[in-house]
């Protein structure tokens, strides 16, 4: 494995000067039915907020990712390709290789108070999840969340964890001074498919449940429907099942994204789809002849059929990476309010 030659860059595609250097690391393992057959390695970065590069297609231009890898092991994910960058596999090593930057919350508080910062919207949850399992031992986005609300800086967060719900009070304080966009993605509610592509993730229904205790907390919450999966999950009931359970949970809004596959990603999910669907190969090969995202004509319809349903159900698309007020609760609520961790199953 190799350190040296991760950067801030490499996050998104680049790897130039050190982010930190091997006699930073500290690799664990625990004996627990929550962590076995996982390693974290855990680090002490020199940088936390990576700017995003500007051919990407990302509605933001900074984020914050205190870890890579990620347990969900989502067989799509597009992040596994930063794996390479550490010599470490994308496919099992990206879901059981985990590193932490344990010094997060520390240096965001630092970047945040110089003088070069100026008070960007910072995303949280576009590369690996940082709501995935290790946050429940690691604890890192507490204090990240508290560097921002106490900078009164703009920041979103996307996710599939259950776990965002023990911040929820954190949230609360941070939006009463400044923009708070909070996103949940669930791409569809089919439980078989679900099982397969999204094996480390709680269920569809689960992260519903967050975006319906977000609501219920006053707080708006809108879904990314995503991945939208061509063959598995676009069936028009599919889509209708799923932006009915949407819209039943009171989200603010939802808004489609078909499934791309990127070198690294597109390798693991073709293998994966030849042991489970090997009709769909020749498709699927078809559909992603001319690289990582199925053509527009295709996107175009599935973006018009969940629009359609969308608002047939009362609900409509999000802005392009807008965050949303959040209002400050009322003092009589705060103490009835205690957000537990919800179940995986």
């Amino acid at each position: 494995m190799r350190w040296e030659n991760l950067s801030p860059d490499s996050e998104h595609g680049r790897a130039d000067a050190a982010l930190f250097g091997a006699e930073a690391v500290t690799t664990r393992t625990f004996d627990t039915p929550e962590f076995r057959g996982i390693t974290f390695h855990e680090v002490r970065a020199r940088s936390i907020v990576n700017r995003v590069p500007g051919a990407s297609r990302m509605p933001f231009e900074w984020t914050v990712n205190p870890y890579r890898g990620c347990t969900h092991a989502c067989v799509y994910c597009f992040a596994r390709k930063t794996h390479s960058y550490l010599d470490l596999d994308t496919g099992l090593g990206f879901d059981s290789q985990i590193v932490v930057k344990v010094n997060a919350p520390d240096l965001l508080r630092h970047r945040l108070a110089s003088r070069s910062w100026h008070g960007e919207h910072i995303a949280m949850g576009t590369n690996v999840d940082c709501y995935q399992r290790a946050e429940g031992r690691y604890r890192l986005m507490p204090g990240i969340i508290e560097a921002l609300r106490d900078h009164a800086n703009p920041f979103s967060i996307l996710t599939k964890g259950t776990l965002i719900l023990r911040d929820l009070p954190l949230l609360r304080q941070a939006a009463d001074v400044t923009d708070v966009g909070v996103s949940v993605s669930v791409g569809f509610t089919d439980e078989e498919l679900w099982r397969t592509v999204e094996p480390g993730t709680p269920a569809p229904e689960r992260r519903l449940d967050v975006v319906r205790a977000f609501t219920d907390a006053g707080i708006g919450c809108g879904v990314l429907m995503a991945p939208v999966v061509p063959f598995l999950g676009d069936r028009p009931e599919q889509l209708r099942a799923t932006v009915r359970a949407i819209a039943a949970a009171g989200a603010t809004s939802v808004t489609p994204l078909v499934l791309h596959l990127r070198p690294g990603a597109r390798e693991w999910f073709m293998s994966w789809l030849a042991r489970h669907h090997p009709h769909l190969v020749a498709r699927y090969e078809r559909l992603y002849a001319e690289g990582a995202y199925a053509p527009r004509w295709y996107q175009r319809r599935i973006t018009r059929q969940v629009h359609d349903l969308a608002r047939e159900y009362g609900i409509g698309p999000a802005g392009a990476g807008a965050p949303r007020r959040v209002p400050a609760p009322a003092p009589e609520e705060a103490e009835a309010e205690r957000p537990t961790q919800l179940t995986l199953l």
